[in-house]
């Protein structure tokens, strides 16, 4: 069926993860190629973390660099092969002075990295009969913001925990996005609580697409992820949702909405900007 150029077709791919690097990678590979011959999307979003255990242990061991890793020229050949936009999740990248980043890569349909988005906010948290989780023992905090344009569609990329930072995506607002895409790993603790939620924040703060993309649950992993990959559109609607297992979850996200939302509801325009503001350093 043909839309206008306003709707463009996603695919959430959300997927289980072992300790077998090239069965992660290559599982995603056909997960791709599968999709793209089922339902032809624009672009195609991977998991957090999605070719290695998720764990302060595993970063290291894991670790690859960027573009010139296994990871990266898989991606980048099968982007190149079907002409595609692919948000690849993450992987640990080993990066400059031996320091590892927990890093989203973007690729064009021309296989070339556009973005490399190394994870902002530090996942360190301890809540009380719940979850420890400390990043920061082995990763170091990316400092840039990272947007994208596919098809004259501003997207801002984040990185699981920094959802909870709404200046992020506040700033990423301002600077045009029509969606934010966060490949992100809540866990059992956090998930009920907070991964809808935190997703339906962002959206209605900013009167944007929020994307995530979540690895599948399993309960036998040291990390189990909440699944539950979602799309929730500028109105803090949850369009479409996954489940806890592997799911290729088809969206068709229509921009026009954007515009729709910001015209009926104009904050953006109602700030009281002479008494406050969120700016970038």
């Amino acid at each position: 069926f043909n839309f206008q150029s306003s709707v463009m077709r996603l695919v959430l791919l959300q997927l289980r993860c072992s300790k077998d690097k090239t069965a992660n990678v290559q599982n995603a590979i056909s997960k791709i190629e599968a999709a793209v011959k089922e339902h032809k999307p624009r672009l195609i979003t991977l998991p957090e973390c999605f070719n290695a255990p998720y764990g302060t242990k595993y970063f290291r061991e894991y670790s690859e660099a960027i573009p010139d890793g296994y990871t990266s020229q898989q991606l980048s050949s099968v982007a190149k092969k079907h002409g595609i936009y692919i948000v690849g999740g993450t992987i640990p990248e080993l990066g400059e002075n031996d320091a590892i980043y927990n890093t989203c890569t973007v690729w064009s349909p021309d296989g070339e990295l556009v973005a490399k988005h190394r994870k902002m906010h530090l996942f360190d948290i301890d809540v009380k009969g719940g979850i420890r989780f400390k990043e920061s023992e082995t990763l170091s905090a990316g400092n840039q913001f990272t947007t994208i344009d596919v098809d004259c569609h501003k997207i801002g990329i984040g990185i699981c925990y920094d959802i909870r930072f709404e200046e992020m995506a506040r700033l990423y607002r301002n600077a045009g996005c029509e969606m934010i895409i966060y490949p992100a790993a809540f866990n059992m603790t956090t998930g009920p609580l907070h991964w809808e939620l935190l997703q339906r924040s962002r959206a209605n703060d900013n009167q944007l697409f929020v994307v995530t993309t979540s690895p599948a649950r399993d309960p036998s992993a040291e990390y189990v992820a909440y699944g539950h990959s979602m799309v929730v559109d500028p109105w803090a609607k949850v369009q479409q949702s996954a489940g806890e297992g592997e799911e290729t979850m088809v969206a068709d996200i229509d921009f026009s909405l954007v515009e729709k939302v910001r015209q009926q509801i104009p904050v953006f325009g109602q700030r009281r900007l002479d008494l406050y503001a969120t700016t970038r350093k």
